[in-house]
């Protein structure tokens, strides 16, 4: 699973634009970022009248945009998807995602705070990994100025991106992640690298995704 570092904090407290400069910091540094994005109220990108917009009125259960520049997709949901249900749509081609939101998951979360939008914290000081806010704050964890964009590359490179495994075994059932010892992960590992490499036309393989799906 690609590591992921939420970015959380009140509203217009200056998660995005922070993002932002992380996003051109660590792009400058050579790393392949990805983005996501939680909005609890909904958003629209169908635009009425669109295509788009036609065929998921129409019942379509999902639809996919593409054009020489961009991809999108529009599928409907029933629940608020979890950010390991979210990587699984975004594959191993990054090397980090900043997460805007998704304060109430269990990853490691970076709060922006600002003193214009209210004293105190979003979340407790036990719960994050950092904070960067324009006044000192009562918290036992590393602090940045929201102008110390190159600081909190750094960190994140540093506790994060540099630590994390080259080689990494994931399987997800259900959209949910299973927990799994390093023998079961080297067996998955070895045995459908295996089954795959001798496959006739199979170059040399970086990734590997299987997914099956069964009714009833």
């Amino acid at each position: 699973m690609i590591p992921v570092i939420s970015i959380v904090g009140k509203s217009k407290a200056g998660k995005t634009t922070l993002i932002e400069g992380l996003v051109a910091e660590l792009k400058q540094r050579g790393y392949r970022v990805a983005t996501l994005k939680h909005s609890p109220q909904g958003f629209e990108l169908d635009l009425r009248g669109k295509d788009s917009w036609r065929y998921v009125q129409s019942g379509s259960d999902a639809v996919v945009i593409s054009s020489p520049q961009k991809l999108a997709m529009i599928r409907p949901q029933d629940h608020d998807a979890t950010i390991e249900e979210l990587l699984a749509f975004l594959g191993p081609d990054f090397d980090i995602v900043l997460a805007e939101g998704f304060r109430k998951g269990s990853g490691l979360k970076i709060e922006v705070h600002r003193k214009a939008v209210g004293e105190g914290l979003l979340l407790s000081p036990k719960e994050l990994l950092a904070i960067v806010s324009d006044e000192p704050v009562e918290a036992d964890v590393p602090q940045f100025s929201p102008q110390d964009i190159s600081g909190v590359a750094s960190f994140i490179e540093e506790k994060l991106i540099s630590k994390w495994p080259a080689e990494e075994t994931v399987l997800l059932v259900n959209g949910s992640r299973l927990a799994l010892n390093r023998f079961t992960r080297e067996i998955i590992a070895n045995t459908l690298m295996g089954m795959v490499s001798a496959l006739k036309g199979v170059g040399k393989i970086k990734s590997l995704h299987v997914f099956v799906r069964r009714k009833g």
